[in-house]
């Protein structure tokens, strides 16, 4: 048996699955934490990485290997390859001046037409801008701009700081995918190349594209890693690259091949075997609404990125920073676990009888609302009841994802069934009243690891020169029940909370 593993490198936590090649089964996995926080050192990724290859039985039997990661979050390296700040993840909102002054220098139309988005405080572009405004001190040290898979894929090549690797900081050694380089606002997926006026219009400094050479190249240059197509190999991991061969392959033994990599929704994409048609409703940490497209997309009006995939298609998709920890805020308010919010959910009616929960609690990326916060409307003394307000949390979570199915629809995404993943999505609240606010068939795949089985079929296809076809199980198909009245309700609340939302930190 030809196993493969994937990994996924997450906001909360690292995961590795190991994986039959032939057939996708599961054969073991592992799993790390990390720590809070919208900024994070990477070195904590590292450790992680390390332990969750532990937890999963090592990788001396595994052939191949892929990296999926969190978007948009901004490693900045010097030139000794040493990380210049901790990472600023894709939900740090303190580039959404950065974002806006971006927007008002290019125009909203030309950044959609160029990059496929319009920039929010989510992108990498905006992170950049922050630190040349506000560091720029550090922003002078920075050699290169990695995104976190890139960075976890050339450390397990065995790059890094000369101190803690065994090739040393060969800063042209960086690899990326198109699915990543297309979320950081300076690549354009309809040219399949960086823009870097775009990127010099942020930082303030030229860069270039690596380019797989050993050697200084050019030295005042920022390096941004070299962007690799679907299916190609990064490289093999290094024995050593943990400082000690760690679990890995002993000397002599065959390199274990390393994948592109790719930024977890189109990781999930590829393990979900999603087409054209499938909407992807994923609930974790934030809420991610995605279709694959043949075309690539461009919205000036910014509710829906026109990313690329990881296969050669493309991925647009809209994000909300509000997702699953919606129903942890409530079920804490409440006093109840997640199992009795979704009890008491169920006991009320569809539209929880008035009661509409906005859930801005961490600001919003869709709309792009970064200082809102969250508010409950429609309470009166006979609809102020715990059924109701549990009910109204999960029809709150799920009606802003359903804006982002509305957005897609605009743009021409095909919409023929919508696949609901993440954890929050094993809850029987949760399924049941997805059928009923969003206007299409709704499938449960089964409960599993989707960025990392991704990440790990990516590995395969790498491995063997053809993308695998593996199955993918459903749990449910809750009946079609839609019921208009709850996003009509939630359209009207929210409408207020755009209107008084405060358009900077102090307001």
């Amino acid at each position: 048996m030809t196993l493969v593993a994937g990994v996924d490198s997450s906001t909360q936590s690292c995961k590795v699955v190991v994986l039959d090649a032939d057939s996708g089964a599961l054969v073991r996995e592992g799993r790390a934490g990390h720590p809070d926080g919208t900024e994070v050192h990477p070195d904590h990724w590292w450790r992680a990485l390390s332990e969750a290859f532990d937890a999963a039985g090592g990788l001396a039997d595994v052939s191949a290997l892929s990296v999926g990661g969190q978007q948009h979050g901004m490693v900045l390296l010097d030139r000794a390859g040493n990380v210049v700040r901790p990472a600023l993840l894709w939900n740090d909102t303190r580039s959404a001046g950065a974002a806006a002054d971006l927007t008002g220098e290019v125009g909203a139309e030309d950044f959609a037409r160029r990059t496929g988005l319009v920039p929010v405080a989510s992108f990498t572009i905006t992170k950049v801008r922050w630190v040349r405004d506000h560091e720029p001190d550090l922003a002078d040290r920075v050699a290169a701009v990695a995104l976190p898979h890139d960075w976890l894929t050339w450390r397990l090549r065995g790059y890094g700081p000369d101190a803690s690797s065994p090739l040393g900081p060969d800063l042209d050694q960086l690899t990326t995918d198109r699915s990543d380089a297309s979320g950081t606002g300076y690549w354009s997926p309809s040219t399949g190349a960086y823009d870097l006026e775009l990127f010099k219009l942020a930082f303030g400094r030229d860069a270039r594209e690596a380019d797989g050479d050993t050697g200084p190249g050019d030295a005042g240059a920022v390096v941004l890693p070299r962007v690799l197509g679907p299916g190609e190999p990064a490289g093999a991991i290094h024995p050593d690259c943990f400082g000690a061969p760690a679990r890995l392959p002993g000397p002599g033994a065959a390199r274990i091949l390393l994948g592109a990599g790719a930024g977890d929704n189109a990781a999930a994409a590829l393990g979900l075997g999603a087409g054209p048609g499938d909407v992807v409703v994923s609930v974790g940490t934030s809420g991610t609404v995605f279709a694959v497209a043949s075309r690539p997309v461009a919205d000036p009006g910014g509710t829906v990125a026109g990313f690329a995939d990881a296969g050669g298609e493309y991925l647009p998709i809209a994000v909300t920073l509000n997702a699953a920890r919606v129903l942890s805020s409530v079920a804490g308010l409440l006093g109840v676990d997640l199992d009795e919010l979704s009890r008491l959910a169920l006991q009320a009616e569809p539209g929880a009888g008035g009661v509409v929960l906005v859930p801005y609690f961490e600001g919003e990326r869709t709309p792009n609302l970064p200082y809102a916060k969250a508010s409950f409307h429609g309470l009166s003394i006979a609809s102020s009841t715990r059924p109701n307000m549990a009910r109204a949390a999960i029809e709150g979570m799920l009606c802003g994802l359903s804006g982002g199915l509305d957005a897609l629809r605009v743009l021409g995404a095909p919409a023929d069934r919508l696949l609901l993943i993440g954890g929050a999505v094993q809850n029987p609240a949760v399924q049941a009243i997805a059928a009923q606010v969003f206007n299409l068939p709704v499938l449960i795949p089964s409960p599993g690891e989707y960025v990392a089985r991704g990440a790990a079929l990516q590995a395969a296809w790498a491995l063997g020169g053809n993308r695998p076809d593996w199955p993918v199980a459903v749990d449910a198909a809750p009946a079609p029940d839609f019921r208009p009245e709850i996003r009509q309700n939630y359209l009207g609340a929210s409408s207020h909370i755009m209107k008084e939302a405060p358009s900077s930190p102090g307001r």
